[in-house]
């Protein structure tokens, strides 16, 4: 019976093909968001502002296979690099499975389509604007604090 149990309940995140390690992404779109640091306390602070490259209406990257090349500070996560980013919001897969707990009912991966993470209000899909025509110097003014 083992077949019928998904890839996430029975293999660790670091058993997982590039594939399934892909799928993992709900399409949220919180991690595209821009962030700042307090260089004193280390806290980082989320923004209501997408990368330039985030679609607002899927929530996905429009150049993914290029990304490192086009920002140069794209998050990559990875099975080694997870705990590394403790700004992750608590719904992000990736976080809630190397925290040990399910996905949730809204998740593609369990509902079967890729629009319920929207349905859900969980993604960014109607909450963020892109960070194009927004000086850095002015990003405090969106600062957000929904998104955790």
């Amino acid at each position: 019976m083992i077949a019928q149990i998904p890839f996430w309940q029975r293999k660790r995140l670091a058993e997982m093909t590039g594939p399934e390690w892909e799928s993992l992404c709900d399409g949220c779109g919180k991690c595209c968001l821009q962030k700042l640091e307090d260089e004193d306390t280390g806290e980082v602070y989320h923004t209501n502002l997408a990368c330039r490259y985030m679609n607002l209406e899927t929530c996905g990257c429009s150049v993914y296979e290029q990304r490192l090349e086009k920002v140069p500070g794209c998050t990559v996560i990875t099975p080694g690099t997870i705990n590394h980013y403790h700004w992750l919001p608590y719904t992000c897969a990736y976080r809630t499975l190397a925290e040990g707990r399910p996905l949730p009912d809204w998740h593609p991966l369990r509902s079967g389509d890729p629009e319920t993470v929207h349905k859900a209000g969980v993604s960014v899909h109607g909450k963020a604007r892109s960070e194009e025509g927004v000086p850095e110097e002015d990003w405090e003014e969106h600062i957000i604090h929904w998104i955790l």
